[in-house]
């Protein structure tokens, strides 16, 4: 059970702006969902101008893994200041969930179906997988938990949003 988060302290404010998502981890009714909503909407903001599957795939990776490492070094220092694993850290929520959206990019790059229902179905859906799995942890995502630090942090959910890029990948081939 993690520790109540009576902030000792307030960690620094680039730990703050990247561990929380530019503060959704204060969203009081489900940091974990916000951040991921968060992960959501800068998808859907890079996929209404970026029209090129190739710049999209990699816009997105980069993303990745930039705010993999950066999410790392956020976490490690926020648990300083917040205990273990601290609700308020969504950055891990934010990545996992860009992973799941991956191969959702040539829908949007390739066609500009950016309005149709259909692909608002697959966004939802892509919400709703990486939640799953981030909330569930099955197949060794609770495992990525016992990691050290920020890795742990960042681990499982990035395990959850592989997850859920590989089921939409499947559902996408059907």
């Amino acid at each position: 059970m993690k520790p109540t988060q009576n902030s000792v302290g307030r960690p620094p404010l680039w730990a703050r702006l990247v561990g929380t998502t530019a503060g959704c981890g204060y969203w009081p009714w489900g940091p974990g969902t916000m951040g991921a909503i968060a992960g959501v909407a800068i998808w859907v903001a890079l996929a209404a101008v970026i029209h090129s599957v190739p710049a999209m795939v990699a816009i997105i990776s980069a993303l990745i893994v930039i705010f993999t490492v950066l999410g790392v070094a956020a976490a490690d220092c926020c648990e300083k200041y917040w205990g273990p694993d601290p609700s308020r850290v969504v950055m891990d929520e934010t990545v996992g969930q860009w992973i799941t959206m991956l191969p959702l990019s040539p829908l949007v790059a390739c066609a500009g179906t950016l309005g149709q229902w259909s692909t608002w179905g697959w966004v939802a859906l892509s919400l709703a997988l990486f939640r799953f799995f981030d909330i569930v942890k099955p197949l060794g995502v609770r495992r990525m938990e016992a990691l050290p630090g920020g890795r742990g942090v960042m681990a499982d959910d990035i395990l959850a949003g592989i997850y859920g890029a590989i089921i939409l990948l499947i559902l996408r081939l059907i």
